[in-house]
């Protein structure tokens, strides 16, 4: 709801007294002061609130520090409510009973994007956590990791065990079983974790896996360790299952390592189709059916997903198994070994006819690197060929044939045209380009078996490639090499420079000019490398820095002496009277001080706008001191201001009349100041005779007694004549004054002589010069004995004031009058539609163009409307030629024929006859398009 003005203006009294005066300081720097001062005090946020919606409306600037500390509570409300919602978030996560690490991690990564201060409580915290669990989550998992890898590498001592004579197996069982039984331990003790169950899925079923197969083979090795010393101690005893240790035994006992074949010779033989039945230990057999059925399931698994990179790996992993334990496995584990080998090599066929493709199109990339130009018949053979070498390469058998023959011209046939080749891309690009071709080389070749052919074309492409990479290479060595020995000689020249600079006067304006100047040839040195750049970047850095010391310690003093000047204009532009050759001394010295030590530019400007401050404040306050006295101190100029804003008022009311009125008043009052000194003057002249009548009438009959004597006395005396320019003619005659005697030979004596010449110029009289003084008298002097009195002199305020009003006026009065005439000119229209005469404007409102007579026959055609719609458009031509505006565009044939008319023929011009023309159109049927032309022209003839 708003606060009332009665309610705001009682608390500010209040509130000036909370804030200790910040409302009725005089200034706004002082009342930002007491607004800073009462903010130290740490009020709450409603007070804060309430003295800035009340001070805001008197001084914003004032205002500010109450606003960016109310915005700074806003932005902390804010951050507190995020914070409590990404701390709600991150006690969500710890809270769940498993934590995935991705979620963990994304959830710093989106609290510092919503903005959220992760550096404050309880986000901090909760910050913590969050990372000492994922810590300890991927330590967990890297620990898995390590003890599946040790599980292997049990596995594989195991083995290789088996392979070596049994007492050396006997020798480190003890050792060997020490470190199974540890790794079990610390197995068990990683499952035991706190975190073990949120670390990867995949980690705990890899730790089992291992863990069973590790314990598998140690049953195996132990058991067959335990009968192959049985079987050494007691000669009836069987024989050991690994091959090895059962051969190391028969050799004992003095049997012959061939006995095994002879015994098989001796068994019956199995029937038709059929195999012999192979002697193995039963353990040993489960063993090794283990071992091949993981083996064969991983490879079907492969298939089943249409794995095609992991396909042969797991296939080779399963021919391997099945070397190893192919005489000890069964039928069954043996059938399913060779079905999985099947499966998966149908898939490795079709990843090996897939692979051949994708290295195919490598090859030509690779070939495309350069612009080959047209090759012969022989040449382009050469992929054709190739391509056979490639397809002979994958049968098996052939491969020998297929990299002797065929290869031969693939590689040939470029070498004649190697000189030709035009790379396609520059150094950095066929670098990037080959680097990329080699990565995704070796990727198709994970995914399936090589092919030596195509891998062969592919490499000489490569290694063509690479020559103008090794070119590029070199090239950007030796632009390296020349910039850096370019930069080291800069930075000998620097020092060299500063050495030669400590042993000279200096000119800081030249110095400094320098200075730039190896600072911009340093930056145009060229590109190197980012470690080369940092080694000479410190060189550069100390030698350019000692350069720079000289200058920097020169403009440090001239800082000083300018902060000085800058006292002394502080001073003097406090003084009560402002001197002015002290200021223009001060203003030397600044000026000689700055051409002498040049500043950076910015720095410069604030010391020169802080040196200049003071003394244009005294100019200032000088200036309206003048302005003070030159204000309005007269009757007559509060007079003309009290007129010029009564004439400001009129114009703004829109009143004609009364604009005209407040512009006499206006008059009157400038020159009623030169009426009243008239009207003194003349009172005062009337007085002074009456005075002296009054007081010695005897003294004035003398004097007129005196006067009638002189006047009567006058003609005995001879003025003395002034000295004009005449002629150096003093003969009788000739001069003005004197007329020349009439002599006896002239005609003008004789008797009935004529007289009939042209006086000649020195025989002219004075009557001339009499009417020229007479004209003279009677129409006064040069500027007029009877001019009326000039008004008084104003002062520039009135006078300022005055003019601004008279011309305002007169603005709005040529507005009036534009209104009035558009005025004017519809009600004539209005009257024509409606056919009502009356309607017609009065005479004085029509114009001076148009009289009381033309009016009246104006009203008799409205009234009478019969005339012919013919002449109605003639007249309306002509009325359009009067007023000289457009004609439309249907009416131009019409308006030419008529000028061609009117040339032909001695009629009165259509602007002589306008009036008439007006009252054929007003005599004519109303249409809104002859309105409308009808309109233009009367703006335009009434305005003349």
């Amino acid at each position: 709801m708003p606060q009332s003005p009665a309610k705001s203006a009682s608390d500010i009294p209040t509130l000036d007294a909370l804030t200790g005066g910040a409302f009725t300081a005089p200034t706004s720097g002082e009342r930002a002061a007491r607004v800073r001062d009462w903010l130290a005090t740490e009020p709450s946020a409603e007070q804060m609130q309430e003295v800035f919606k009340e001070l805001s409306v008197k001084d914003k600037g004032a205002a500010k520090p109450l606003r960016e500390k109310l915005d700074e509570l806003k932005r902390l409300r804010n951050q507190e409510s995020i914070a409590a919602e990404w701390a709600a978030r991150a006690q969500a996560l710890l809270s769940a009973p498993r934590l995935n690490i991705a979620d963990a991690m994304a959830w710093q990564r989106d609290a510092a994007k919503a903005g959220a201060p992760l550096s404050r409580e309880p986000l901090a915290g909760l910050r913590n956590q969050l990372s000492e669990r994922v810590k300890a989550i991927e330590d967990l998992q890297t620990r898995a990791q390590i003890h599946r890898e040790a599980a292997v590498l049990l596995a594989q001592r195991i083995e290789i065990l088996s392979t070596k004579p049994w007492r050396d197996a006997q020798a480190v069982q003890e050792a060997l079983a020490a470190d199974v039984s540890q790794w079990q331990q610390q197995a068990d003790a990683l499952a035991a974790e706190s975190q073990w169950d949120n670390v990867d899925a995949k980690f705990p079923t890899q730790l089992d896996a291992s863990r069973q197969q590790l314990v598998v083979v140690w049953e195996a090795f132990a058991s067959a360790l335990t009968q192959t010393a049985a079987a050494s101690a007691d000669a009836t005893a069987e024989l050991p299952p690994v091959p090895v240790w059962a051969d190391e035994i028969r050799a004992e006992r003095g049997e012959p390592v061939a006995a095994l074949a002879a015994a098989a010779q001796a068994a019956p033989q199995p029937a038709k189709g059929g195999k012999p039945e192979r002697l193995v230990d039963p353990g040993a057999r489960v063993v090794a059916d283990r071992v091949v059925q993981d083996a064969a399931a991983k490879v079907q698994q492969a298939v089943a997903e249409g794995q095609g990179k992991a396909a042969p790996k797991v296939a080779g992993e399963l021919r391997q198994a099945l070397k190893e334990f192919g005489h000890q496995i069964s039928k069954a584990a043996e059938a399913a070994a060779h079905a999985a080998l099947s499966a998966a090599g149908e898939l490795e066929g079709w990843q090996r006819w897939r692979g051949d493709q994708l290295r195919e199109e490598l090859v030509a990339r690779a070939e495309n690197l350069f612009e080959r130009p047209a090759a012969p018949a022989a040449v382009a053979a050469a992929p054709a060929d190739a391509a056979a070498t490639a397809e002979t390469a994958e049968q098996p058998g052939a491969a020998e044939g297929a990299e002797a023959a065929p290869a031969a011209p693939a590689v040939e046939a470029p070498q004649v045209e190697r000189q030709a080749l035009v790379p396609r891309l520059t150094g950095r690009k066929m670098q990037d380009a080959l680097r990329k071709l080699r990565e995704e080389w070796k990727q198709v070749d994970q995914g399936g078996p090589a092919n030596h052919a195509l891998w062969k074309r592919f490499d000489e492409a490569c290694n063509e490639a690479h020559k103008v990479v090794e070119a590029w290479l070199e090239k950007a060595k030796a632009e390296t090499d020349a910039l850096k020995s370019q930069r080291l000689a800069l930075i000998e020249e620097v020092k060299a420079w500063t050495a030669a600079q400590a042993q000279s006067a200096a000119d800081w304006k030249t110095v400094n000019r320098q200075l730039h100047g190896f600072s911009d040839r340093w930056r145009q040195a060229g590109h190197l490398s980012e470690k080369l750049y940092e080694q000479l970047h410190g060189q550069w850095k100390e030698a350019i820095s000692a350069a720079h010391a000289p200058l920097e310690a020169a403009q440090k003093a001239s800082i000083d002496a300018r902060r000085a000047l800058i006292a002394e204009a502080t001073e003097l532009g406090q003084a009560t009277q402002l001197r002015i050759d002290a200021v223009k001394a001060l203003q030397q010295r600044w000026q000689a001080e700055a051409q002498r030590v040049p500043l950076d530019r910015r720095q410069e400007q604030r010391l020169w706008d802080a040196f200049r401050k003071p003394i244009d404040e005294a100019f200032s306050r000088k200036s309206a001191d003048r302005e003070k006295g030159a204000a309005v101190t007269t009757e007559v100029d509060r007079r003309v201001i009290e007129a010029a804003r009564a004439v400001e008022a009129a114009s703004a009311s829109g009143d004609a009349q009364r604009i005209r009125e407040a512009l006499a008043e206006l008059e009157a009052a400038a020159r009623g100041q030169a009426e009243a000194a008239a009207a003194k003057t003349a009172d005062s002249a009337a007085t002074q005779p009456q005075a002296e009548s009054a007081d010695g009438e005897p003294a004035a009959a003398d004097a007129s007694t005196d006067a009638a004597g002189d006047e009567a006395a006058k003609p005995a005396t001879v003025a003395r004549k002034p000295v004009v320019a005449v002629r150096g003619d003093d003969r009788p005659g000739t001069r003005k004054a004197e007329p020349a005697a009439a002599r006896p030979g002239d005609r003008g004596g004789k008797f009935g002589g004529r007289d009939d010449r042209r006086p000649g110029r020195d025989a002219r009289d004075g009557s001339r010069d009499g009417r020229r003084d007479d004209r003279r008298d009677d129409r006064g002097s040069r500027f007029g004995d009877d001019r009326a009195p000039r008004g008084p002199r104003l002062s520039s305020v009135a006078f300022q004031a005055s003019r601004d009003a008279v011309e305002h006026a007169q603005q709005a009065l040529r507005k009036l009058a534009a209104q009035a005439h558009g005025e004017v000119v519809t009600q004539v229209l209005s009257a024509w539609s409606s056919r009502d005469g009356e309607q017609l404007p009065t005479a004085q409102q029509l114009g001076s163009r148009v009289n009381a007579s033309t009016r009246n026959q104006w009203q008799q055609a409205v009234g009478q409307g019969n005339a012919p719609a013919a002449d109605a458009g003639e007249a309306l031509l002509r009325l359009e030629m009067a007023a000289e505006v457009p004609t439309p565009a249907a009416e131009l044939d019409a308006r030419r024929a008529l000028q061609l008319k009117l040339l032909t023929r001695n009629d009165p011009a259509p602007a002589e006859t306008w009036s008439q023309d007006v009252g054929r159109v007003l005599g004519a049927p109303h249409d809104e398009a002859t309105a409308r032309r009808l309109q233009a022209v009367l703006k335009a003839l009434l305005r003349k």
